[in-house]
């Protein structure tokens, strides 16, 4: 990990110190946090923490809140100013899981390698019954299972293709791959979402809402479904509100894709499948706001230190891991730019401000919630004194592979200037400035209001 923080941490280095590509740069400076990165990186320790003893943080919980204190304490030690965990507005309710336990124990035992989804109530002690198989495709299905599927375990869907897997899990940029998004001069880079696939997407949301509706309406006591990936992988998030107030979700559990697909085809030759079930979930209301936590290096020049730089990651993961990719890699990244710079006394033209953001998982709410507060109110269309004060944020939230280059959303005006930074850090593989736009993270809530927010090109390894 040491040598993707390099080429992020001398961007953020480079525009504290000046904006424009033809002001001087402190070349003596840039090679002290080179060395200091290579040979005392503290990354290591940092994503122990993160992942070993404050993991999973989901929005809104107290291992959210518990873990945040940490990171605040940690950036006071770091000699960092006003670090705290500032509110952003009203989250919602908390949740938390406290104990979870699910097996197959006829015609065969096994434990099933499974996982609630978040927000979604518990059960009333250890359960045991036989599955129901439901694969329902339109909303007519639904009529044979009326009256017939109460204190039922649900299987909510058929058997799930398992793509057979022919290349390595690991990846890194080609060269090739390289040179097209340097040549890609249209701002292209996002998934090209058609108005079939969106009326698809609907459609398939709506039925999934009412066929769930159906299933607490008639007394089913648990849904089961399929998890995508593969060799028991799980990814499981969200299914029911965090909204204050709101219906408590039936209890719902994500199934690793080849076990499901064992279980159905038991089912479909009319053979008993005999489950046992445990969770115990818990809603927490003792505090419904959400916090980013923010701390900074104060700038020095006299006309400049009220422009701010920039950087961050979302802090929040889901309940499943431990976030060690998504997003303990960025945080980790960004708590050890600030040490780095202060461990060297380094004293910017422009504060350097730190942002770790809430609730990135539930749609950018932290860091959108953070802009509207600071910069700029999209429903009000009113502009906040610090928005001419950005200079840039750079977010990192691709997970663990080493950067490899900037995408500049594009914005043509600040290539040459990236490209002139990057050069340094060539031999460690960043060289790549493209227009491409990339989204899906917490950039994505200043670029939309016209400020610059720029993410990392990174090698996808495995994630």
């Amino acid at each position: 990990m040491k040598k993707k923080l390099l080429a992020g941490l001398f961007f953020i280095f480079c525009f504290s110190l000046s904006v424009f590509a033809q002001e001087k740069i402190d070349y003596q400076m840039m090679q002290r946090i080179r060395q200091e990165g290579m040979q005392n990186s503290k990354i290591a320790e940092l994503m122990s923490y993160l992942c070993d003893v404050y993991a999973p943080r989901l929005a809104g919980s107290p291992q959210y809140r518990d873990a945040g204190k940490w990171v605040v304490n940690k950036l006071k030690e770091y000699g960092l100013e006003n670090p705290k965990m500032e509110p952003w507005g009203t989250w919602g309710r908390g949740w938390e899981l406290k104990k979870f336990y699910a097996a197959m124990t006829a015609p065969q035992y096994m434990p099933l390698i499974a996982y609630p989804k978040a927000w979604t109530g518990g059960l009333n002690g250890t359960i045991k019954g036989n599955a129901v198989l439901m694969d329902i495709k339109k909303e007519e299905d639904l009529a044979a299972f009326k009256g017939k599927i109460k204190g039922a375990i649900i299987l909510s869907k058929g058997e799930q293709e398992v793509a057979l897997g022919m290349e390595a899990d690991g990846r890194r940029e080609s060269d090739d791959d390289l040179k097209k998004m340097t040549l890609a001069a249209d701002g292209s880079g996002r998934r090209n979402f058609t108005p079939e696939l969106i009326a698809q997407m609907r459609a398939q949301r709506e039925l999934q809402i009412k066929v769930t509706k159906f299933l607490k309406d008639e007394g089913a006591f648990v849904i089961l479904e399929p998890s995508r990936g593969t060799d028991g992988t799980i990814f499981v998030q969200s299914g029911g509100e965090y909204k204050k107030g709101s219906i408590e979700a039936m209890p719902q559990i994500v199934v690793a894709a080849e076990q499901y697909n064992r279980l159905v085809r038991i089912a479909q030759k009319n053979i008993p499948v005999s489950l046992e079930l445990e969770l115990q979930s818990r809603f927490d209301d003792s505090d419904s706001l959400g916090y980013n936590i923010v701390a900074e290096i104060p700038g020095t020049d006299k006309k400049l230190k009220d422009e701010i730089v920039m950087l961050g990651g979302h802090f929040d993961t889901w309940h499943a891991g431990t976030g060690a990719t998504d997003n303990s890699s960025g945080t980790a990244i960004a708590m050890e730019a600030v040490r780095i710079l202060k461990t060297l006394g380094v004293k910017p033209r422009r504060t350097i401000r730190i942002a770790l953001w809430d609730a990135e998982e539930e749609g950018l709410i932290g860091s959108r919630e953070y802009v509207r507060n600071h910069f700029f109110d999209r429903d009000k269309k009113e502009t906040k004194p610090e928005y001419d004060k950005l200079a840039a944020y750079f977010n990192y939230d691709n997970g663990s592979g080493k950067i490899r280059g900037i995408y500049t959303q594009g914005n043509f005006e600040v290539m040459p200037i990236f490209e002139q930074w990057l050069k340094p850090f060539n031999d460690l593989g960043a060289s790549t400035v493209t227009l491409r736009n990339t989204g899906g993270t917490d950039h994505q809530s200043f670029d939309g209001v016209g400020l610059p927010g720029f993410q990392f090109i990174q090698d996808p390894l495995e994630y």
